[in-house]
């Protein structure tokens, strides 16, 4: 059995996200989607990031579709490495919201499968941008409109591998134990001094594109979609998680 909590089974009430302004990254597909899709149902206003406007227009469409409060898109490469491109996003949330309730750091790049002898050293650097860096500098820009708020919970997205390294597993292994450290730095930081909580995720096998890249011979029906995952992801950014503090959560038990 995992020694790590599990809120799989969590049911938020109605409206249980109410007034809440919560911005997701990697929104437009997979578990982001369905992540900003639950908060959306739970009375959030979500501001969805992704590089590409075409697939958050459709995330964008069934959020009103749904009646849900109107959501606010924000299409971005987070390969960008300059600070004021993030600066940019956290003018834009102060003018239009004033505060950021939650944020939750889902993109992700899988990367290659492959020995680190053979490694090659572009493709390492586009992982640890989208899966350490740009979490860093999207972090360090929003964290006065986290402070603004009068809860804030800081998500980030971890990995099996990034708690035990894997052969193989290269840079994707290596970038989730940075972020597993960097949550663990930051919730030190931020405890008792803010009102910002700071935890992980590790989705766990979820029936996504990047799993099916990962596992290609893997039969996806035999694992949850995205959909069915979302108990952790309400459970941490509603009120009912404001003790919860550098902790990593298990978004699936165990089988």
């Amino acid at each position: 059995m995992s020694t790590y909590p599990c809120h799989f089974d969590y049911q938020l009430s109605e409206d249980g996200l109410a007034g809440k302004t919560i911005m997701v990254t990697g929104a437009s597909g997979g578990i982001g989607r369905a992540a900003s899709l639950a908060y959306a149902r739970a009375g959030a206003t979500v501001i969805l990031l992704s590089r590409s406007e075409e697939k958050l227009n459709s995330v964008y469409d069934q959020i009103e579709e749904e009646g849900c409060a109107a959501p606010t898109m924000i299409p971005f490469d987070l390969m960008s490495t300059e600070p004021s491109d993030y600066q940019q996003i956290a003018t834009a949330i102060v003018d239009n919201f004033g505060h950021l309730d939650g944020l939750l750091h889902n993109a992700g790049l899988l990367g290659d499968l492959t020995l680190i002898e053979q490694y090659p050293f572009k493709n390492w650097e586009k992982v640890m941008q989208i899966n350490v860096n740009a979490g860093f500098l999207l972090t360090q820009a929003l964290l006065p409109t986290l402070k603004a708020a009068s809860n804030a919970s800081l998500i980030f997205t971890s990995s099996s591998v990034g708690r035990k390294g894997r052969a193989h597993w290269g840079a994707y292994s290596v970038s989730k134990f940075a972020t597993e450290g960097l949550m663990q730095v930051l919730a030190d930081e931020l405890n008792g001094t803010t009102n910002i909580r700071t935890n992980c995720i590790n989705p766990g096998a979820t029936r996504t594109k990047m799993r099916a890249e990962a596992y290609p011979a893997e039969d996806p029906q035999t694992l949850r979609p995205a959909e069915e995952i979302m108990g952790t992801y309400l459970y941490l950014m509603s009120d009912d998680s404001l003790q919860e503090q550098g902790q990593t959560f298990d978004a699936q038990p165990k089988k």
